[in-house]
């Protein structure tokens, strides 16, 4: 087991299972119009692979630099997955909070 470790065996096997989620999401959409747009879930599992390649990087002794820019990639996909959904509508039945500031 600790040869998958060191390795980064592991890493690509988890990799491989993120890649097989990607496509039955992608297909449960299809078949049923539900869960999440195809630009959320991209957003939404890279952000989950660029840490995983940022570990996988780092058990394999990697140059930190390398890290740095799977961390980074992790950032950015992730800020695109909460831009799409905070500015996304909201589902019927379930609404946005309403603010409680009052105005005027």
């Amino acid at each position: 087991m600790s040869a998958l470790f060191a390795s980064g065996r592991i890493i690509d096997a988890i990799l491989a299972l993120v890649a097989l989620e990607a496509v039955a999401l992608a297909a449960w959409r299809w078949r049923t119009g539900r869960g999440l747009p195809p630009a959320a879930l991209a957003a939404n599992l890279c952000a989950g692979a660029a840490l995983l390649l940022a570990l996988r990087a780092a058990l394999t002794g990697a140059a930190w630099s390398i890290v740095a820019v799977w961390l980074l990639a992790g950032l950015a996909a992730h800020a695109m997955d909460l831009r799409a959904r905070i500015g996304a509508p909201s589902a019927p039945g379930n609404p946005r909070p309403v603010s409680r500031a009052r105005s005027g």
